[in-house]
């Protein structure tokens, strides 16, 4: 059995959308895990292969792994009593570490593999809940945005409201478009550009926040652009919002490296996305312009350029 899930990129609004403000997370349908479930050896219960996380483990000896209690749970909830002998073979081209939902495309595609193999149709909301479940045993409070727009493979608006459930809705979007991303290879965990963020809000929260409700006013623009399919108008946004985001203080010598270069090369426009201090950045382009971008952030020392059109979405 066989299944996928994508990654996923905030568009604009990350930081501020930790206040209170909105944020737009799109799925990238061309990059994506993929979970495949092939029958074990008798006896040895389920084992995890994931040669791109550098790990192979069985159930029974780390029965704690957020992938294991996932896993455990939708047996639970299949009505499964014995042990199966399988093995979860797990590959992936999404970064880890990198703000693009790699653990919760695992987790996604972990549910719909073994959903497949018991025969059971799962609803998006359904597989959403379980991911959800299984992010908050790996990072305690997440927002919901990586298991929504993932299992739903649809963009969506996020906004945190100060009791949940957050808002949370799709959005339209009237034509595709091309995004190019540049991972720095520089891992940050997103818990210290945030922690930092709130730190200065608290020493200075008059200007972080008027930068925050700036973020917000970008966010909004780029709904609407998204909607009328204005291009033109969502690069010099995404523009924006990176000189927001190094206002703010979660940019990067790194990051600002393969923005520079992208814009210079033919992007629309370009910023970084996710925590910051490191991890990738987007870059909007045209088809035309797409090899000479990618060239150019390999030129400037992306890591690796991965490439994603965002389909259209009523």
């Amino acid at each position: 059995m066989h299944a996928s899930a994508p990654g996923k990129i905030i568009l604009c609004g990350e930081h501020a959308v930790v206040y209170g403000r909105p944020a737009i997370a799109i799925p990238l349908n061309d990059v994506r895990a993929r979970v495949s479930i092939i029958p074990g050896a008798p006896g040895s219960g389920v084992c995890f292969d994931a040669p791109d996380l550098r790990r192979r483990w069985l159930i029974t000896s780390a029965p704690h792994d957020p992938l294991s209690e996932l896993t455990l749970a939708i047996l639970r909830r299949f009505g499964v009593q014995r042990m199966p002998d399988i093995e979860i073979a797990i590959t992936s081209d999404i970064p880890i570490a990198s703000g693009m939902g790699s653990g919760a495309a695992i987790a996604t595609a972990i549910v719909r593999a073994l959903a497949s193999a018991y025969g059971r149709n799962l609803s998006a909301a359904e597989v959403s809940a379980l991911v959800y479940e299984s992010e908050q045993r790996f990072h305690g409070t997440p927002s919901g945005i990586d298991n929504t727009v993932i299992a739903y493979e649809q963009a969506i608006w996020f906004q945190r409201r100060s009791e949940p459930p957050h808002q949370i809705e799709p959005i339209a979007i009237a034509e595709p478009f091309t995004l190019l991303i540049g991972d720095t290879g520089v891992r940050s965990a997103t818990r210290l550009p945030v922690g930092e963020v709130r730190r200065r809000w608290q020493e200075d929260p008059i200007r972080y926040e008027a930068l925050f409700d700036a973020v917000a006013d970008v966010v909004y623009q780029a709904r609407r652009a998204l909607a009328e399919g204005d291009r033109a108008a969502l690069g010099p946004l995404l523009d924006r919002n990176q000189a927001l985001l190094e206002e703010i203080g979660v940019s990067s010598p790194e990051l600002e490296r393969l923005i520079a270069a992208a814009r210079s090369a033919g992007a629309r426009g370009a910023k970084l996305s996710g925590g910051g201090w490191g991890g990738v950045m987007i870059a909007l382009v045209e088809p035309e312009t797409a090899q000479q971008v990618r060239q150019a952030l390999q030129a400037a020392g992306a890591t690796r350029v991965l490439e994603t059109i965002v389909q259209a979405a009523a």
